[in-house]
């Protein structure tokens, strides 16, 4: 601490100061009197050392706990129960250094996400890539007309599947960077349900899977187009997991704090150890599709939050799967 520039000046004034006094003292009122201001002044300038050196040994404390901190080592309990200034300096860098240790937890998770995120996505683009890599070498070839329009057909396939892919990717990046604006429009629950099961008409007349919808009233406060992707994703996955003579039903429920569309289907359900799941980007349960890549469900579930709203699902294996799309009356 004596290194420290401004205690050696403390010390040196005070020491000064005190032996001028006592000097004037002792050629206005003698010597008794010049000792005894001599006495008290060193008795202040000792006590203030004394309390100046508690001072500094805390704030070397908090300099070591700092270097803790920087260096990425477990750092002590700083705070105290005391009152002042020091005490309150305290308690703000703990708040400070324990913000920052949170943000770099959610930083490396972040990274971790995004590691297996671009695992996920090269493996998913990977497949059809491959393929249509061996169906363009056939190509090259092939003489036969049939066989010729096969590949094509099947390139066409793969191209669309990774347009898919790469268009589903995009808009949930936009939804985790809050660029993606929704629109608050009042929207008749029958015909929103009409434009979610417009583009599904044939492929369940071909799967013969029957259909059961309603015609009611009920108003919906969301963004159209973006509820509309969000609930076709929802019978997408219903239909994947259906089979012929199975039942789709679309039901609306109205109470005091939402406003409820249900899908569900008679379909083979979704294993217990899979439910808590199905939303998380890339997972697939035991009954998914081959063709499945597994983000379909995470994007409609944050479409529909970003809209203060909510999706919950209930399933049993071998019984079906039902979906419940809430819109919050109020925010909660």
């Amino acid at each position: 601490m004596v290194k420290n520039r401004e205690f050696v000046e403390m010390i040196v004034w005070g020491c000064g100061i005190s032996l001028a006094v006592s000097i004037i003292c002792g050629i206005m009122l003698g010597p008794a009197a010049a000792a005894a201001v001599l006495a008290v002044g060193v008795m202040v300038v000792l006590i203030s050392v004394r309390y100046t050196r508690k001072r500094y040994a805390d704030i070397e404390r908090l300099n070591h706990y700092l270097e803790k901190v920087l260096a990425g080592d477990p750092a002590p309990d700083l705070l105290d129960q005391k009152e002042g200034e020091l005490s309150i300096l305290k308690a703000n860098i703990y708040k400070t250094t324990t913000t920052l240790k949170y943000q770099k937890e959610l930083l490396s998770q972040d990274k971790k996400q995004l590691a297996d995120a671009l695992a996920d996505i090269s493996h998913q683009l990977k497949t059809p890539l491959t393929s249509m890599m061996v169906m363009n070498d056939l190509l090259k070839t092939e003489e036969d007309g049939d066989k010729r329009e096969d590949f094509l057909h099947t390139q066409s396939e793969q191209l669309d599947r990774m347009n898919w892919l790469i268009q589903t990717l995009l808009k949930l990046s936009r939804l985790d960077a809050g660029t993606l604006v929704m629109k608050q429009e009042t929207v008749g629950s029958a015909e929103l349900v009409r434009d979610v099961m417009q583009p599904f008409a044939i492929q369940m007349e071909l799967k013969n899977i029957r259909y059961s919808g309603f015609g009611g009233s009920m108003e919906l406060s969301c963004d159209r187009n973006w509820t509309v992707e969000a609930m076709q994703n929802m019978v997408k996955n219903c239909i994947e997991h259906m089979q012929a003579g199975d039942m789709l039903t679309i039901t609306e429920e109205e109470t005091n704090l939402y406003r409820e569309i249900c899908i569900s289907d008679t379909g083979c359900g979704i294993r217990e150890e899979d439910l808590p799941h199905i939303f998380e980007r890339f997972y697939k349960g035991k009954n998914a599709g081959k063709d499945s890549v597994g983000i379909g469900l995470a994007l409609a579930k944050s479409l529909i939050e970003s809209q203060s709203g909510d999706i919950l699902v209930e399933s049993r294996e071998g019984e079906g799967t039902r979906f419940h799309v809430r819109f919050y009356k109020t925010i909660i």
